[in-house]
Parts: structure tokens; sequence; C-alpha cells
């Protein structure tokens, strides 16, 4: 049995980030994550500065690649272009999310968890890990979730997202990033995100009421994007094989903590209502939650802002 103070499920930037700062503050931390690291990681990989700030990174010391946009191209109803000038930044969730992992200085086990029993004050992970503090980071199906917060806590599935996309080596033409909102119906919007070392990102996401309702597919929206794409000249004699995923925007008051059991990120459910973005939330969640441990207090995510926008807007005044 492997026993520590703090077991976190999940090593992506919630769990990451907590157990960067509680290992800071001298806890002995162990990370449980099912997949091996580095690992490829849908995700558009947009972050804002405040992300970079949160984590105490210096972009000229990151050692992979970090793109910088001065600018975000909106296009709303296929005709109004709304260019907006901000500093807004992309990156390889394959780098990104392994460099994190690292430098946590964590206790990391390739584990997939399947039982989770409370004994007295403890918990026990599939009679192989023990801890007095279990944090649940294992994403939208992480297993803390469903044993412990699914009943008293459940999602609303308007909040749900699905989405279609897929990262490649390409040789792009347009350095720009560009989001394409409400097309087709659509409850969501598509994306076209350049990344650093000639990497891009495409990929479209939606509530999936939303597509319901519409007696539509995101596969169908998938298809829109492409053809457009292609006319547009932005992509070229690619062979597409996009992969989804769902997970869920913030909710008016989700329970995130009961006494030693604490619930992070995508688990919680905390990306922004205005543009899905999860990465920021994410990592700041982990800091709330390793603050609360540290200072035995109590653990909310309401500081948490629901939109991305303003981020967005003030951009533009931050330089780096």
């Amino acid at each position: 049995m492997t026993e520590c103070e703090i077991l976190i499920v999940g090593g992506g930037p919630a769990g990451s980030t907590a157990a960067w700062k509680l290992v800071e503050a001298g806890f002995d931390v162990t990370i449980l994550e099912k997949s091996d690291f580095p690992r490829t990681k849908l995700c558009a990989g947009w972050i804002t500065p405040r992300v970079l700030k949160d984590l105490e990174i210096n972009i000229d010391e990151y050692p992979h690649t970090i793109q910088k946009f001065n600018r975000l191209n909106y296009y709303f109803f296929q005709k109004l272009k709304l260019p907006i000038s901000t500093t807004q930044f992309s990156i390889r969730r394959y780098e990104f999310d392994d460099w994190l992992l690292k430098r946590s200085n964590a206790k990391v086990y390739h584990h997939k968890v399947k039982n989770i029993n409370q004994e007295n004050e403890h918990f026990v992970v599939d009679d192989m890990f023990r801890a007095k503090i279990l944090i649940g980071a294992g994403g939208t199906h992480c297993p803390v979730y469903k044993n412990f917060f699914i009943q008293i806590s459940p999602r609303d599935e308007s909040n749900r997202i699905i989405t279609l996309e897929q990262e490649f080596p390409y040789q792009v033409s347009d350095h720009q990033c560009h989001l394409w909102m409400v097309e087709n119906k659509l409850t969501g919007y598509s994306w076209y995100v350049p990344k650093g070392n000639n990497y891009l990102n495409i990929g479209i996401g939606g509530t999936l009421n939303g597509i319901r309702s519409e007696n539509s597919s995101i596969k169908f929206h998938w298809a829109k994007l492409i053809e457009k794409l292609k006319i547009q000249g932005l992509i070229r004699d690619i062979k597409f094989n996009p992969k989804g995923y769902n997970y869920y925007l913030r909710d008016k008051n989700p329970i995130t903590q009961i006494k030693n059991l604490y619930l992070v990120g995508d688990a919680v459910g905390l990306a922004t209502i205005d543009m899905g973005e999860g990465i920021g939330p994410a990592v700041q969640s982990g800091i709330l939650a390793a603050e609360a441990i540290i200072n035995q207090s109590d653990y909310s995510v309401k500081s948490i802002s629901k939109f991305s926008i303003p981020s967005i807007l003030f951009g533009k005044f931050i330089s780096y």
C-alpha cells in the first residue's frame, strides 16, 4: 500500500497545478494518471495572459512552443467580421500538460482508478493507494466525482458541450486565430488556431441540446467548417480524422468540497459560459483548492470568472 498525505486523481492542468502548490508547501503528494505522459489531448490550446501569470510561466524560459496572438478574428452569422486587438496565446497540450506535471515534483503513478473506498479518515484507491485528502482532477468522467459528488451535485445537461477537432503538423499560411460564431444555427463556434512549430488545431464545439434541437449533428457542422476552410485557402491536402469529447460549462452553484474531498477543473465543470475556455478555470481551481488545504479553510470556485470575454478585451493592455 502506497501512502501519502494527499492523493490527486488526474494529472492535467488542474491536478498538476494543485500538486505544484501543495508540494511547494511541503505536503507529500501523489498523482494517479491513467495516461502515459506526454499524451495527445484534444484541445484548441488557447490560454490567456492570466494563465501564464497564475502558473508563473515566463514565456522566454518555457522550454516548448507558445504562439502569441496580437489579434483574435471573430466572425458572426457568416457576415460580420470583428477583429479584436488583444494579447492571447496558444500551446500544445501534448507539451504543456507534460511540463506542468513534471514541474509539480509530485510522485506520479500511471494508474487508472477503478474503486475508491473510505476507511475511517482515509481514502483507499484500488487497495493500492491511501491518503487522508483526496482531490478529483480526472476531467468530465472523474471517478472522484462519480463516487462522491454525482448525487448531491448533478450536472446540468443544458451545459454539456460536444466537440470535434484535430491537431496536426501543417505549414500554415495564415498565422492568425480565427473564430466563427453561431454559424449554421450552431449554439457554439468553430476555430482555426495555429500553434508553434508548424502545428494547427481546427475544431468545432456546441451545446448538445442546441444541436439536437436543430435535428443536426456535430459531424454536419464539422463538414461545413472543412468546406469553409478549403474555400478560404486555409487548409489543403489534409486527410481528416477528427476526434470528439465532451465537457460542461460552468454551473451556478457546483459543490466542490466534502470535508477532505475536493474537485477541480473539468471534474467540477468550470468552462466559461461564453467561450468554453477550460484551461484558465482549471488552473485557478487547482490553486484555490491547494490554498484551502494549506490554510485549512473552505474551498470555493466563486471567485473564478464565468466569462472569457473580459480577459480577451483587457488582454490588449498586457505586453509580453
